[in-house]
């Protein structure tokens, strides 16, 4: 039952591939973007995970914009210090342009494996659907599990050709010996990952140490 629950998954992954594929050949659609301005996607967890991506945007300039954020349908927290953040920041300075996603959980707290994978598949599928129609420039992420199906569609964006999405992993600063789950995945396909203690440097050698950024 297991093998043939594993071949349908990649026989429905295939599926999405080549419609995928087959909707850009069909409908090729080319969206203007703004001159000097960086289209930015935003994966916010519940908890600690938002709170340090808001801070690391505290740091980045207004010429990333919009900022598309995507959150769990189940995370009833996020999207309110979302707002808060956007609120504060267009008062010390221009107004930025945002927008709040929410997406399907792939796995919920204590969820079995065997169920988790229907779901993590209709979380990529939406979140498929999500990155076509937002395309952003830049991904940023920092280790909630909602972070791997909204990479791996972006991952996808570009293997169809349709566009090169940059992939910027933040580990979070909690992690000072081992990686996330979501960070051992990410590790080998993100463009830049990123951790904030030396120790995690030395086990993994591609990772980029710039300190304490959150």
């Amino acid at each position: 039952m297991a093998v043939l629950a594993m071949l349908g998954c990649a026989l429905l992954a295939l599926l999405l591939v080549v419609s995928a594929r087959l909707y850009l050949l069909l409908r090729k659609r080319v969206r203007p973007g703004r001159s000097g301005s960086v289209s930015l996607l935003v994966v916010a967890g519940s908890g600690g995970h938002t709170s340090e991506i808001l801070r690391l945007l505290s740091c980045l300039s207004h010429a990333y914009s919009p900022t598309h954020y995507v959150v769990a349908e189940s995370d009833t927290m996020s999207e309110d210090k979302i707002c808060r953040f956007e609120k504060a920041r267009a008062k010390e300075c221009c107004k930025s342009s945002y927008s709040i996603h929410r997406i399907p959980r792939s796995r919920e707290v204590l969820q079995s494996w065997s169920s988790s994978v229907l779901t993590t598949l209709h979380s990529m599928f939406y979140c498929l659907i999500l990155t076509f129609k937002l395309r952003p420039d830049v991904m940023l992420c920092n280790g909630p599990g909602t972070c791997v199906p909204v990479c791996a569609s972006a991952l996808l964006l570009g293997l169809l050709g349709i566009k090169k999405v940059l992939i910027v992993y933040v580990e979070s600063i909690c992690r000072v010996e081992t990686l996330s789950l979501s960070g051992r995945i990410l590790y080998h396909f993100s463009d830049h990952f990123i951790v904030q203690w030396p120790s995690l440097k030395l086990k993994y050698p591609k990772s980029l140490y710039l300190g304490r950024i959150v």
